[in-house]
């Protein structure tokens, strides 16, 4: 039986901290293939400053092209309008063989809002959530049941790393080279504009 992780996120800008958690669940549960699924529009980050998703996925797809057991699905960032994971779980689902078992990775701070999610219960029927432990974050009580796995601490977030370019300060090894070289060609996250 094939055993598929689906990482969805803004990915605003992908970051060794993604790499190294998708690596990590891929170890740990055995996965034959990690899934990055980078969101069109977020509902919890609607009016927050996303870069369009053709961007996204394409560090995305940089970050991750050397990597045989990663790929990405440009499922939610071809979509016009809100991305809804249990939408990207039943396209998946459709498009993997059956009875692939399939694991919904998410961040560890993502479970106390997961009971908001759209129909939460359909995604746990069709995938078993399990969530990366951060460093940082304390006891969350969790509503809807999930795998927890601990990674040891890269406190590296996005938005910091966002912070960073804009200020001119350097992100290396923080970010794979090719999407900073992605970030600089296409002028990404300069002044306050993302």
């Amino acid at each position: 039986m094939k055993r598929i992780g689906i990482f969805g996120g803004t990915f605003n800008p992908i970051h060794t901290g993604h790499l190294f958690a998708a690596q990590m669940a891929q170890e740990i549960l055995k996965l034959n293939k990690v899934i990055f699924v980078p969101s069109n529009l977020p509902p919890h980050k609607v009016g927050k400053n996303v870069i369009p998703s053709s961007f996204r996925y394409e560090m995305v797809r940089l970050a991750i092209e050397d990597n045989s057991s990663f790929e990405v699905s440009d499922f939610e960032s071809k979509k016009n309008g809100k991305s809804y994971s249990i939408d990207t779980v039943r396209y998946l689902c459709n498009q993997l063989p059956r009875g692939t078992k399939i694991f919904f990775i998410i961040g560890r701070d993502g479970l106390a809002t997961l009971h908001k999610w759209k129909q939460v219960n359909e995604i746990l029927k069709l995938a078993t959530f399990v969530a990366i432990n951060r460093p940082g974050y304390g006891r969350i009580k969790e509503r809807i049941k999930a795998r927890t796995i601990g990674i040891p601490g890269l406190e590296i977030s996005s938005s910091q790393l966002r912070q960073r370019i804009a200020k001119g300060r350097t992100v290396k090894y923080l970010l794979p080279e090719r999407v900073i070289q992605y970030i600089e060609k296409q002028g990404l996250y300069k002044g306050n504009r993302h």
